[in-house]
């Protein structure tokens, strides 16, 4: 009697399918072969997070490590009076927490999500495992931590220097393909105002005025959750001209 094999379920291919196209959609992975991703893949568990539901909490046990693949993940502290630090807001294609790999003191910072969001968790002894296996995955991930580092290091600069006119045009100019060219560009926030403003380290109601005098200035128009930059190159002489006079 011939044994057939029991076959794929076809829900099950296609998410594999999926968890292999964000892996090789992120800076991280980019240029592995079809069968490294797989390995990966391999170690890796999909989780589905609601509105503002955390993902870990700051000093909890290092799991291992997240790309975002849908949605948008709030890291921040809390400092001692209470008030929320965004460290930086994680988009799809965006990894995080790599660095809690490598220690056993936790994760170093709160992990929430904004809107209905789904992120991989790459799990920590299986990715641990494969990196003594294929080195070369060390390099890559000391090169994405280090991205992380200089992104971190840009962001003090802006909060300690700047101000949040000059923050705001900087933050939009960096999401413009093309900053001398004078098409107008259209950004899709993907967040609400409110934590933009806490990304760029102000409160709403100043995030707000700022607005109001970039759409004054015939700078930019707001529509929802979509700013459109109208002139890239006067944003870019305003926030060289703020730069200067830094």
């Amino acid at each position: 009697m011939v044994q057939c094999r029991p076959m794929s379920s076809p829900l099950v291919e296609l998410k594999k399918t999926a968890v292999v196209n964000t892996l090789r959609g992120c800076r991280l992975f980019a240029g592995l072969p079809a069968a490294d991703l797989e390995k990966i893949a391999a170690i890796t568990v999909v989780r589905p997070l609601a509105d503002g539901e955390y993902l870990f909490h700051e000093g909890e046990p290092a799991h291992g490590f997240y790309i975002v693949q849908r949605g948008a993940i709030n890291v921040h502290r809390v400092n001692a009076a209470g008030k929320e630090q965004v460290i930086h807001i994680f988009r799809p294609g965006e990894s995080f927490a790599e660095a809690a790999l490598a220690t056993e003191r936790g994760y170093p910072a709160d992990a929430r999500a904004i809107g209905s969001s789904q992120v991989l968790t790459v799990q920590k002894d299986g990715i641990l495992a494969l990196i003594k296996r294929q080195p070369a995955l060390a390099l890559r991930m000391l090169a994405s931590m280090s991205g992380h580092l200089r992104a971190l290091v840009g962001q003090i600069e802006d909060l300690t220097l700047k101000d949040v006119e000059t923050r705001l045009a900087n933050w939009l100019l960096k999401r413009c393909p093309t900053p001398h060219q004078p098409a107008p560009v259209k950004i899709k926030l993907g967040i609400t105002k409110r934590t933009l403003a806490a990304e760029l380290g102000t409160v709403s109601e100043t995030f707000s005025r700022t607005l109001a005098k970039f759409r004054d200035q015939s700078l930019i128009k707001v529509e929802g959750q979509a700013i459109t930059i109208l002139s890239p190159p006067r944003l870019a002489q305003l926030l060289e001209k703020n730069l200067g006079e830094g």
